[in-house]
């Protein structure tokens, strides 16, 4: 069983320590957080113990692999200390918000040859690992168009905005992602067009709330991206493939299959309410996949984890031209 130590026991470090002791491959062992308190609500949930230090998450002779959910500006640091540990690292994106920092700390972990997953969990999806498969076989013919759609119900509070890195990085970067992913190419340019619509006063952290994106495949393929932090009718994730033979496509998803016929209208049920009630099962999936990896706690001779960091990097320069492209008004090329 895989030793495995949680950096950070907020929200989302929440959702994985439920994922991480639900596990039958984990012995989940250590919560750490500079909040102690809230470190000390989840081990106690859970079973694991609380981690007075960082030095006892990254010592190898009692940790095998850390999953790393503390705030974004603490990942790169993370990462470069389980890598130079031997500790293998599942860790939320984004690496680091600055690319360059990204890089090289994502060069440093990869010549530590410790097996790394970015947690771009939306490959999990059961849904889109279906497209996948069907794009993959050759069902729709030479992939010609792919339309991703990323609505979330409401504006987080401007306090997240400000440190978020913007809805390039933060939203829009899975399905930068995804469209990788599905494609199996790496975009060569990117035009974003955005306006704050939902919530005017985002323009004072240089974000957009409702975007626009185009990328450029080679061949001449394109990928439509459209983002909205806001809806008002719940939140809305989809995904359309075209072909050359044919389409498939990942429906947006209702939270129920009812219909009620009366007095002439059809009233269907909704949309899940935010977007983690939509993705939940996919953290689970993802860890399930990075365990599996890793071979069931030996760090040596098992399948390289993906999302890899390279995937990581490579949707982070494709994020970082589609914010060049809002400022300049033009199709930037990536530079990966």
């Amino acid at each position: 069983m895989l030793r495995f130590a949680l950096i950070g026991a907020g929200f989302i470090g929440s959702v994985h320590a439920t994922n991480l002791a639900a596990n039958p491959g984990i012995d989940f062992r250590l919560v750490y957080d500079v909040d102690s308190q809230r470190a000390q609500t989840i081990a106690a949930a859970h079973g694991a113990a609380v981690a007075s230090t960082l030095e006892e998450v990254f010592d190898a002779s009692a940790i095998d692999a850390v999953f790393i959910a503390s705030s974004t500006d603490t990942h790169a640091a993370h990462l470069r200390r389980a890598a130079a540990a031997g500790i293998a690292v599942l860790c939320e994106k984004p690496i680091d918000l600055d690319l360059d920092r990204a890089r090289e700390v994502a060069a440093f972990a990869q010549e530590s040859g410790v097996p790394v997953m970015v947690d771009f969990n939306r490959r999990f999806d059961r849904d889109y690992a279906e497209l996948k498969r069907v794009v993959d076989s050759g069902g729709i013919g030479k992939v010609e168009l792919i339309q991703l759609t990323s609505r979330g119900p409401s504006m987080p509070p401007l306090s997240y905005v400000a440190t978020s890195g913007g809805q390039m990085r933060d939203q829009a970067v899975h399905f930068f992602d995804l469209a990788r992913w599905l494609s199996g190419l790496d975009p060569v340019e990117v035009f974003a067009a955005g306006s704050a619509l939902a919530e005017p006063n985002i323009v004072k952290y240089d974000d957009v709330d409702t975007s626009a994106v185009t990328l450029r495949l080679p061949g001449g393929a394109l990928v439509q991206i459209d983002s909205v932090r806001r809806t008002g009718y719940g939140y809305d994730e989809r995904i359309e493939v075209m072909g050359s033979e044919g389409m498939v496509e990942a429906r947006r998803h209702r939270n129920g299959a009812v219909s009620r016929y009366s007095g002439g209208s059809v009233v269907d049920d909704g949309l899940h309410p935010g977007w983690f009630e939509r993705v939940q099962p996919t953290y689970a999936a993802a860890l399930a996949s990075f365990v599996a990896c890793v071979d069931g706690g030996s760090l040596e001779g098992g399948t390289p984890p993906a999302p890899s960091l390279e995937d990581g990097l490579k949707a982070q320069a494709i994020a970082e031209a589609a914010v060049l492209s809002l400022r300049s008004g033009r199709m930037e090329p990536i530079k990966y």
